[in-house]
């Protein structure tokens, strides 16, 4: 296990300064954020124009005025930037590209079982360090993260020594995704027993993720994973049914050339969305994306994911 690397409090200027940039990269990103709804309007008119100039059509009466601007607009453009953006590119924009660092930790004064989950968790994500939670507050958590670059926080929580909580914080600029966990079985409460965990690479199955939330909770979850190898022997599956997400994670083996083996790992546990938040664990006063709200009329209706 790793200790967390505490700032220093005798060299205050490089926190100070490391503060201040933290605060400029948030203050940029929520200017790009409010942006977008204007930049969406300008390339529904800058779609319109494209598609007039393809097909030899007539202009609409209302762009007529602005048309020498747009064209101009679109005849700058390239393969990046005549796609609209969101800030969703601007969190997850080099995933794919730098492989993932995920540091796993628990609740404070975590039972036996949450300290044994959190290692499974560990052995589960490629390129992840499981640390020791000690005293620290969330914010010193969040400082210490960042300053040696990780690029995820996993926190694992639990009630009475079940664990019942897992919280994905991306780093520098959030989302913060909230879950709560049921049906926890461990690698060795598994019947038959477990096979052994391998260190590859795992494929990612994301099953059933169709709305536009959905979507966005696929992308936090796989954004965990490094990208594999093809030819990888390791599945990690989330399968959306009815709004719970369904963890499995198995190994496969082809023991004749039309047949395939499943042979499971663990741990396997279900996952329901609570909350997003955009911004990282410790800004109580980031936006919220989403918020389940079970109380309403309509909850039992509807279906986010």
């Amino acid at each position: 296990d790793h200790q967390l690397k505490q700032p220093k409090k005798d060299n205050m200027p490089p926190t100070n300064a490391s503060a201040r940039r933290q605060t400029r990269l948030r203050r940029e990103y929520l200017y790009r954020k409010s942006l977008e709804g204007r930049e969406k309007v300008a390339y529904e008119k800058k779609r319109i124009v494209r598609e007039a100039l393809a097909q030899g059509k007539a202009l609409p009466t209302e762009l007529r005025a602005s048309y020498d601007k747009l064209k101009l607009s679109v005849d700058a453009e390239d393969t990046r930037t005549s796609e609209v953006h969101s800030h969703v590119d601007d969190e997850y924009g080099d995933a794919g590209l730098i492989e993932p660092r995920v540091c796993v930790t628990t609740s404070r004064d975590p039972s036996s079982r949450l300290k044994q989950f959190a290692k499974e968790m560990k052995l589960l994500v490629p390129n992840s360090t499981r640390i020791n939670r000690g005293n620290n507050r969330v914010d010193e958590l969040m400082d210490s993260c960042r300053q040696s670059e990780y690029t995820d926080v996993v926190i694992v929580q639990e009630t009475r020594g079940e664990p019942d909580g897992l919280v994905i914080c991306h780093l520098p600029l959030g989302p913060t995704a909230f879950f709560s966990l049921s049906s926890s079985v461990l690698r060795h409460d598994l019947d038959p027993p477990a096979a052994p965990m391998s260190e590859a690479y795992p494929h990612i199955i994301l099953n059933n993720f169709n709305t536009e939330l959905g979507k966005r909770v696929g992308n936090i979850l796989k954004c965990l994973f490094p990208v594999p190898r093809a030819d990888t022997k390791r599945v990690v599956t989330f399968s959306n049914d009815n709004d719970f997400i369904s963890f499995r994670h198995h190994m496969y083996s082809k023991p004749t050339h039309d047949s395939v083996a499943l042979h499971e790992v663990g741990p396997r546990f279900e996952m329901k969305l609570y909350q997003i938040r955009l911004g990282t664990l410790e800004q109580k006063e980031a936006d919220n994306e989403y918020v389940l709200r079970p109380y309403q009329n309509t909850a039992t209706k509807r279906h986010v994911l």
